[in-house]
């Protein structure tokens, strides 16, 4: 991993959720992080350099079955120390696909990163496969959820395919960069 400093800013996400088309998205490059059909592929934490301004960081997708034991044993524990102790963690991106909002394991990671204070955006993906009217019904739901978990989490909704909420989500990874740009890291 790079040295602590500049602020990072984590996606994570169940597989297939869409994380890597996010990235691309967000950051204007079409094969920054890689994107594949078959869901599980990033078993890394992949940085991203955005200048000296931040990271973007690629975490493993979270919920594939077709992963052994072990390789999910170690997964969780890699992405739970980088969530835990990474000092320049400046927030969390969860990736969750807008026709399958808040899983189990989805709950589950919001619970963990509330409890950790971690500063949480939900990003409600290919939210272009549904109907105007159920996207809004959907982020409606998902808000009135995340009021009850984490209630300083935000949510959105986002479209790679129809480059829909590039902006608002870029305001929200700015804003999370730029507090942890103004809050000493432990010790200083």
């Amino acid at each position: 991993m790079p040295r602590p400093g500049a602020p990072e800013l984590a996606f994570a996400g169940r597989s297939n959720a869409g994380k890597s088309s996010a990235i691309n998205t967000l950051t204007g490059r079409r094969r920054l992080a890689f994107v594949s059909k078959t869901p599980g592929r990033t078993q890394l934490i992949n940085f991203f350099s955005l200048g000296d301004a931040a990271f973007l960081v690629d975490l493993p997708g979270y919920g594939y079955a077709g992963v052994p034991a072990a390789v999910r044993a170690h997964w969780e524990l890699l992405v739970g120390d980088y969530i835990a102790q990474r000092d320049s963690l400046a927030g969390v991106v969860i990736v969750m696909d807008a026709r399958h909002p808040l899983m189990p394991l989805d709950r589950r990671l919001i619970d963990w990163l509330r409890d950790a204070g971690r500063p949480t955006h939900v990003l409600l993906t290919k939210a272009d496969k549904l109907s105007r009217q159920s996207a809004q019904s959907t982020l409606v739901k998902v808000r009135r959820e995340l009021g009850k978990l984490a209630p300083e989490a935000t949510v959105q909704l986002f479209s790679s395919l129809k480059s829909e909420g590039i902006d608002e989500a870029a305001a929200v990874l700015a804003r999370l960069a730029l507090g942890k740009q103004k809050t000493p890291a432990k010790g200083e």
